[in-house]
């Protein structure tokens, strides 16, 4: 009887548990430095490229195959909340699509794109579930004053 209820156990515990990595994962923001003031793109987006490190390859999605180190991004601006996400989207971009260390911070859909923000990424695993350590997903911030050329910064 307890090796069937520990068997039911394990079984429902190895359905819900995210993905883990062999080492320790990695994961920073390597541009814009904290603190930094960003002149926005001039494209409806207001894009910025954001460069990432991680000792994971970042690759697209599908594409890890066996490899447990290995992920793509997501990206949130203001991350405690949703309002700078891509409409219908719980994200405001990610690198799935091509992987790599560039990232595009699509500031143009943050209600108010100019002055004070903070990127936020989460390093994802081949199926877009978060990669923990100790229970917590790996991720990385940074805080940022955004500008538009040529426009005062509001405050």
């Amino acid at each position: 009887m307890f090796r069937i209820v520990a068997l039911a156990g394990l079984v429902a515990l190895l359905s819900v548990t995210p993905a883990h990595a062999a080492d320790r994962p990695t994961l920073e923001i390597s541009w814009p430095a904290v603190g930094s003031v960003v002149q926005l793109g001039h494209d409806p987006e207001k894009a910025i490229g954001v460069v990432v490190r991680s000792n994971f390859a970042l690759r697209p999605a599908g594409s890890c195959g066996d490899n447990r180190q290995c992920g793509h991004v997501h990206m949130k601006i203001d991350p405690k909340g949703d309002s700078c996400n891509i409409e219908g989207k719980p994200y405001n971009s990610m690198n799935s699509d091509f992987g790599g260390e560039l990232i595009k911070a699509r500031f143009g859909h943050c209600p108010d794109h100019r002055g004070a923000h903070v990127i936020g990424i989460l390093l994802a695993d081949d199926h877009h579930q978060p990669i923990k350590v100790e229970g917590k997903p790996v991720t990385a911030t940074v805080a940022v004053t955004t500008i538009v050329a040529g426009a005062a910064t509001r405050r």
